[in-house]
């Protein structure tokens, strides 16, 4: 339960950058408005999280999973980058009291939840955590999508973790919300992002059954299925918007290696 007086924890939908972005030398700036952005996040909330609940574009699993060490490590899932990228470090503590009483929600809800005492977090969690809460002092529990990439299994998964902020506990989904890797930088991908950008930013922050129906449908958006040949960076706004009832709003939006970006914001 909140606290009296206490607003429940938003759910975001936020960019994870690309690879290790935000530490390494960027003369041209690429990645400065995004990092800016994560920056100010914890002070955008209505109150300290207890937990991070972090969806991942990056893990897969048979039905949902959720790190569950004490003391996770991390995992370096990117390749070719400079040697200090991969000496990065994040000592956030673990929840595996969150851990297990999220499978516990997604199996009450007839799914099956799992908790994984091993796994650690990958780029994904770490990187914009980084820069987002750098003092690690705020527990962080990952978890997965599920394999099946299906849109209305993970905005349900999302509707069943709701409880959760009312407990302190801000549900964050992690991913980009233009992910084709062949199409960054390339001038001739601006007008099929924005296409595709302008309809997210719609359906997100339309009333809640509404966003439901389209996000079920995104595939068939204008740009949809190029700016996501595969759509596991999208999956985490389905879980962050399934979490709220609320019409979402836009916190963030930028052009990035000639593509639109944007941030959501489900209260």
């Amino acid at each position: 339960m909140t606290e009296k007086n206490q607003k429940p924890q938003p759910s975001l939908f936020i960019p994870h950058g690309g690879g290790p972005c935000f530490f390494m030398d960027d003369p041209a700036g690429r990645w400065t408005g995004m990092g800016d952005f994560l920056r100010q996040l914890l002070a955008s909330l209505p109150a300290r999280p207890k937990a991070i609940l972090l969806v991942s574009a990056h893990w897969e699993t048979d039905g949902f999973a959720f790190t569950g060490h004490a003391a996770p490590g991390l995992i370096f899932d990117y390749y070719g980058f400079p040697p200090h990228t991969y000496e990065l470090r994040y000592p956030a503590p673990g929840a595996p009291d969150l851990a297990a009483r999220a499978a516990g929600l997604l199996q009450a809800a007839g799914f099956k939840a799992t908790v994984d005492p091993d796994h650690g977090l990958d780029h994904g969690a770490f990187i914009p955590l980084m820069v987002a809460a750098p003092d690690a002092d705020i527990p962080v529990v990952e978890m997965s999508l599920d394999r099946s990439l299906d849109p209305a299994m993970h905005q349900a998964a999302g509707r069943a973790l709701s409880a959760l902020r009312d407990e302190g506990v801000l549900i964050l989904g992690s991913g980009m919300s233009f992910h084709n890797m062949r199409a960054y930088g390339n001038p001739a991908a601006t007008a099929q992002a924005a296409l595709f950008d302008q309809w997210l930013t719609s359906v997100a922050t339309a009333p809640c059954n509404d966003r439901e129906a389209a996000l079920n449908q995104w595939s068939q958006a204008p740009g949809g299925q190029f700016a996501h040949p595969r759509e596991e960076h999208l999956l985490p706004l389905m879980v962050a918007a399934g979490a709220s009832d609320a019409a979402g709003t836009r916190i963030y939006h930028e052009r990035v290696l000639e593509v639109a970006i944007s941030a959501y914001r489900f209260d």
